[in-house]
């Protein structure tokens, strides 16, 4: 095992090494979050995904404003009501706040499954317009998360924020 080690360090120490010189290449960076955010798409998801949302939003509180009324109902008219009463309306109850709450768990779900398909299909455009941008400028490189510093003259965020604006505006 030891030998198998030595001879592979031995290999890698004698391969040619070639890097071509930094001048070679063109590198920018671009701010991910902030291309997103600024982007007419981010806007105009939220307020699709918010009128989405909207209606199921008012069922849910009528929903939760009905089981509140029957409640006060209980409490207000239970002295008066026979144990049969009582325990239906206790029932209606318990089998409201059950659907409520099976409800309100496929809203979420479906929420967070409609919020995940908007931003996919966002992060596959900023990708696209990013590609383009890079391919007409020239660049071979371009980072995005976990840029310590880069100076604005390498930032293309602007130009993929505008991109996609022009994107936006012509569909």
């Amino acid at each position: 095992m030891a030998m198998r080690f030595l001879t592979l360090i031995l290999l890698l120490a004698a391969a040619p090494l070639t890097v071509a010189p930094a001048a070679d290449y063109s590198i920018a960076v671009i701010d991910a979050n902030r291309v997103v955010e600024e982007s007419p798409q981010y806007a105009a998801a939220g307020q699709a995904l918010q009128g989405e949302v909207a209606e199921r939003e008012r069922a849910l509180r009528e929903q939760q404003e009905e089981i509140a009324k029957l409640q006060e109902r209980l409490e207000r008219d239970g002295p008066l009501m026979s144990e049969d009463e009582v325990q239906r309306l206790q029932n209606d109850i318990r089998s409201r706040q059950r659907r409520l709450k099976y409800a309100q768990v496929e809203f979420q779900e479906d929420f967070a499954l409609r919020q995940n398909e908007l931003r996919t299909k966002l992060a596959k455009q900023v990708q696209e317009a990013v590609i383009e941008l890079a391919k007409e400028k020239g660049i071979d490189l371009i980072l995005s998360e976990g840029v310590v510093y880069s100076s604005d003259r390498i930032d293309l965020s602007d130009e993929v924020i505008e991109r996609l604006k022009q994107r936006f505006q012509s569909r």
